[in-house]
């Protein structure tokens, strides 16, 4: 059943590495010493659609290592890459998702050159566009780099000019069909290489998969399928959700694109953590008191409440968006930066990962509230959502990793919507030093005591390292300092959007930042249990005050593990 859309075998997927590999300006020339250093190679054809830069994993793209005394020169064909393009295919082409992200994300990459030469954009949605009409309405939100805003204007109409449109039933073989006819038709006899994006409701995506599997993959190339979330609402639907696209895909043509994977500071982590041995030796519960993962947005649910009613914020943050995050935190080493070896490591924390219970889980709901003479709707105000409704707009929650690592160690989860501030981080706070001499000095206020590391996932990305220090002058003061590093300060250079790095990632064939099925499965069996107890017993979420910092019941929960939550603090608001 898998074979539907044309894989490409792993002995044809090694040719069109080497092939891809020996077209590269960049080669790798192992000293004997076991290190790897890059030279310059000047390659016999010059184009854009050589893959120059690095993936996420770190490597460049496209590198191919050379023995010790091997000349620079390799008897390749000069018209591989030529003959091979990419068609990028977006269903649901006339929705938020897609205007507001994947357009401007692919015309981002284009824009920096990440696409080749020959790539087509193709729309796919009910609606009823011409090319023009999608063009117009996609062109509204392209924008260019803040810092290279030369030849805008020409680098969008190129774009443009590789956008395409058909309209068709995402349930009809025959309008599939049509589209492949016009993809054949931009591909033009070349080997084709396709990547369908699903940016359309979950309970469609079945549909398209087969009649894309059936009517419109590749014949002669990959073909690979982006799934957004939600990947279902429990185990159970989750499971079979992946049971049915396995029915027309393989898993490694399967990519689950969780975007917050994608974002810098994310991404930074594993450097942070792996590449600094001032943090490595202090990864565990020797020296880690408790790691917090902090989502909070300064607005409602606005237009989204019928959706979100069905989901609640456990699904729709918890259990993707901050696991994904806690599981990358803290995954052992990992073999390599290869994707299974990463995604390996995080599979074994989220089975390692202690039942889920109702005691360690504090859920809210946010109520009208009236601040500087303006007045905010409460969630059940909202007319797509019942009066009665129980979904949470908040929930806090204290997660524990049952391994030698982390025993004993809380890892505190809150999200919500409405809330003081729009903000994403971790925290991590440290265990108090032992004997300290100064103790005296810091009185009953324990921040003053913990040195505590953060990254500012949005807004403003940073990452920061609490320290105590002597404040000069008579006498013997201490405060605490922060060993800053703001983005916007260090790296002037806009920082690109998640979309664009995932993307790309896919276009790749790179695998680490998206959702294995077995992680999926993981993360739904350590919620599952908490939603269905929720949902059973009708737990009544605690109202709060648009606008407020949630639930009074979180603060109580942190201090049940004697924790005080890091974003109270007045510097951090």
């Amino acid at each position: 059943m898998a074979t539907h859309l044309s894989p490409c075998s792993s002995s044809s997927l090694k040719q069109q590495e080497t092939k891809l590999l020996l077209s590269s300006r960049f080669i790798a020339v192992p000293r004997r010493c076991c290190f790897s250093t890059w030279v310059q190679f000047q390659p016999r054809i010059h184009s854009r659609n050589h893959f120059q830069l690095k993936s996420s994993n770190g490597y460049p793209l496209n590198a191919v290592s050379l023995q010790d005394g091997l000349e620079t020169s390799f008897p390749f064909s000069e018209t591989e890459n030529a003959e091979s393009t990419v068609s990028i295919t977006v269903v649901g082409a006339s929705g938020d998702l897609a205007t507001k992200k994947i357009f401007p994300a692919l015309f981002a990459l284009f824009y920096e050159g990440f696409l080749s030469e020959d790539f087509i954009v193709f729309g796919y949605a009910r609606s009823k566009l011409t090319d023009e009409e999608l063009r117009d309405m996609i062109s509204k939100t392209l924008t260019c780099r803040i810092d290279r805003r030369e030849n805008c204007e020409d680098k969008m109409d190129q774009f443009l000019k590789r956008c395409f449109y058909h309209s068709g039933q995402y349930n009809s073989e025959e309008h599939f069909a049509e589209l492949d006819i016009k993809l054949k038709e931009k591909e033009a006899g070349r080997k084709s290489n396709r990547l369908f994006y699903l940016s359309i409701p979950p309970n469609i995506f079945v549909d398209v998969v087969k009649c894309a599997s059936l009517g419109a993959s590749s014949a002669n190339g990959w073909t690979r399928v982006i799934v957004e979330k939600p990947f279902g609402r429990d185990s159970e639907s989750s499971g079979e959700l992946t049971k049915s696209l396995k029915q027309y895909l393989k898993e490694d043509q399967i990519f689950r694109i969780d975007h917050y994977l994608g974002k810098e500071l994310v991404e930074n982590l594993s450097v942070l953590r792996f590449s600094n041995l001032v943090f490595e030796p202090l990864w565990s519960r020797n020296y880690i008191r408790n790691v917090q993962f902090i989502f909070s947005e300064d607005f409602g649910t606005e237009g989204r409440g019928g959706y979100f009613d069905h989901y609640g914020i456990i699904r729709d943050i918890m259990q993707n968006h901050l696991l994904q995050i806690l599981a990358l935190f803290a995954m052992e080493t990992p073999v390599s930066l290869d994707a299974e070896d990463i995604r390996n490591e995080k599979v074994k924390v989220l089975r390692s990962m202690k039942p889920l219970l109702l005691e360690d889980v504090v859920v809210g709901q946010y109520k009208g509230h009236s601040k500087g003479g303006k007045s905010y709707l409460a969630y059940t105000d909202d007319p797509t959502v019942p009066k009665d409704s129980l979904t949470p707009t908040f929930a806090a929650a204290a997660l524990f990793i049952n391994n030698a690592r982390w025993d004993g160690v809380p890892f505190l989860m809150k999200a919500g919507k409405a809330l003081h501030t729009r903000r994403a981080e971790i925290r991590v706070q440290f265990r108090h030093v032992p004997g300290n001499l100064y103790k005296r000095n810091f009185g009953t206020d324990l921040d003053k005591a913990t040195n505590e590391l953060v990254l500012r996932v949005q807004p403003d990305e940073a990452i920061y390292l609490k320290v105590n220090n002597k404040v000069p002058g008579l006498g013997m003061r201490l405060d605490r300092s922060d060993l800053n590093l703001l983005y916007r300060s260090k790296y002037p250079r806009e920082i690109p959007d998640a979309y664009e790095r995932l993307l790309l990632d896919a276009i790749e064939g790179e695998r680490r930042l998206f959702i294995r099925s077995d992680e999926l499965d993981a993360a739904w069996s350590l919620f599952t249990p908490l939603l269905k107890e929720l949902e059973e017993k009708k737990i009544v979420p605690e109202l709060y005050p648009y606008g407020s910092r949630g639930p009074v019941g979180a603060h109580y929960l942190a201090a049940k593990y004697n924790v005080r939550w890091g974003d109270l603090s007045g510097e951090d608001s």
